[in-house]
């Protein structure tokens, strides 16, 4: 019997390492085969009952052989590349049993993985960089800086900028005002971020109505999700409720507002350009159809960004003194999106579960009685309630309409018919949570839309969409995955995570 390894074509009528191309360790005489009928002496014997195994190590293209888990050393060198396994039978009646891993092996190659992939990860840690040491530190400290201040990060970047004397490049004011959007968006808020979007950017939606589409759909799935504004305002079930928010989700005083939605209050109210408010007037028209909320409220902003003041049907003014006041009184932790820590970034409990940064069951900006009143355990269309389902539906046709319009102007985008036949799917099924299409309203949803949002933003502001730390690791991956392909085989223990930690 001989167990090896051949090319594509070899004669199978002949023992492996018999013919060229082909590599073999026969039993009967312990000897290695390769390419020839002359043999060299390598290991022991073997017979029925034993148990052989056969490694290729792609890293430094050796072979190895082991006999009833114990290795006999290296039996071929340099080896050529797409070799298959191949046993070869000269005894009538022989019979092997193949393991390819489906079962424990008896040699434990765990332990040589361990002790390869040390390597190369000590071949990594050595790469030499000599007297370019001063200039590496510079280029990583600006991009953990650029990667916290694209995500919002505002004052860990800023307490990271002063202890590495690194500059940032935006604006505090203009971060800020990007992390309440992110917020808004990952809280499934998605028409009070559009308002806030089109008030802090003047045209920026505008001018990018595949991104304008893609967050009308994502408004429409929070709809259905009864996350949105524009239903939740509908289906407010207690007094106090109703009281609080008359247009949108109610806020605990700590976050200073219930009503994110940001109208202008006459001539005096400031607007902004590029995420910094400015004291002149200034009106945003918009040549698509009006998708907008059916209720709104005023509201009082800062010169340098928006404040989501607090309506109250009894008291406006004591009230929009009040957010104007725990605006100011709010520090950075407060606004941060990383004032808490989770392990492996979950934290499950009775009534709050977060994965990836965004909530499962209660809002981000939600906090308060009220929030926990309404909570309800059985999930309905629009929060169940009636008025909201009838919204939602007329927020359909709007949608649709825009729809044709962009078709009307743009040509057929295939990628837009799918995005509005999937959101509209959800009302084919009595429950859209499990269902076929259900995944749209998963919370996790909401993470590509806020990030191509949060770059659209940036790119307005003549800033890179991406973080340059992503755009390195994922050229990391890329290089991994190229190496892959030609069988390089050092790159399996070469992965990108492994450095992240």
């Amino acid at each position: 019997m001989g167990i090896g390894l051949s090319a594509q074509g070899v004669n199978m009528n002949r023992l492996p390492g018999w013919d060229k191309h082909s590599y073999g360790y026969h039993g009967d005489d312990g000897h290695s085969f390769c390419s020839s009928g002359t043999g060299q002496p390598y290991g022991p014997t073997f017979t029925t009952g034993d148990v052989i195994g056969c490694c290729v190590n792609l890293i430094n293209n050796t072979c190895f052989y082991t006999k009833n888990g114990h290795s006999l050393g290296i039996a071929f060198t340099d080896l050529p590349s797409n070799l298959y396994p191949t046993v070869g039978l000269q005894t009538p009646g022989e019979i092997v049993d193949a393991n390819f891993g489906q079962q424990p092996f008896v040699f434990d190659i765990e332990d040589y993985m361990r002790e390869w992939r040390a390597k190369i990860q000590s071949t990594i840690k050595r790469f030499p960089i000599g007297d370019r040491l001063g200039e590496w530190q510079a280029m990583l400290q600006n991009m953990v800086s650029s990667y916290l201040v694209h995500h919002g990060y505002c004052s860990t970047a800023t307490a990271f900028a002063r202890v590495t004397d690194t500059a940032i490049q935006e604006e505090q004011t203009s971060i800020k005002n990007r992390q309440r959007i992110q917020k808004l968006v990952l809280a499934g808020r998605v028409g009070e971020a559009i308002e806030a979007t089109q008030q802090l950017y003047p045209g920026l939606l505008e001018h990018n109505p595949n991104l304008l589409f893609m967050l009308k759909c994502r408004q429409f799935v929070e709809m259905v999700n009864g996350t949105d504004s524009e239903v939740r305002c509908f289906s407010a079930r207690s007094p106090r409720s109703q009281d609080s928010y008359p247009g949108s989700p109610s806020l605990s005083p700590r976050h200073g507002s219930s009503n994110s939605h940001v109208h202008s209050t006459g001539a005096d109210s400031p607007t902004c350009s590029n995420g910094v408010m400015s004291t002149k007037s200034k009106q945003s028209h918009s040549k698509y159809p009006t998708l907008s909320s059916s209720s709104s409220s005023s509201s009082s902003s800062s010169p340098s960004s928006v404040n989501y003041s607090e309506s109250n049907s009894t008291d406006s003014t004591k009230s929009q003194q009040h957010s104007s006041t725990s605006n100011q009184e709010t520090s950075d932790s407060e606004m941060e999106m990383e004032a808490e820590h989770y392990p492996n970034g979950v934290l499950e409990n009775s009534s709050t579960r977060i994965m990836n940064g965004t909530y499962k069951h209660e809002e981000i900006l939600q906090t308060d009685e009220s929030s926990m009143e309404d909570s309800c355990p059985q999930r309905q269309l629009c929060g169940g309630n009636h008025a909201a389902t009838e919204r939602m539906i007329q927020f359909g046709r709007e949608l649709q309409m825009l729809s044709e319009q962009l078709c009307r102007e743009y040509g057929k985008n295939t990628m837009h018919k799918k995005m509005l036949q999937d959101a509209f799917s959800l009302l084919a099924y009595s429950d859209p949570w499990n269902c076929p299409v259900g995944q749209q309203l998963d919370p996790i949803q909401r993470e590509p839309v806020c990030a191509a949002l949060n770059s659209a933003i940036l790119e307005s502001q003549n800033l890179p969409k991406q973080p340059p730390l992503m755009l390195a690791l994922g050229q990391a991956s890329e290089c991994l995955r190229l190496m892959a392909r030609v069988g390089l085989g050092s790159c399996s223990f070469a992965r990108v995570d492994d450095y992240l930690h």
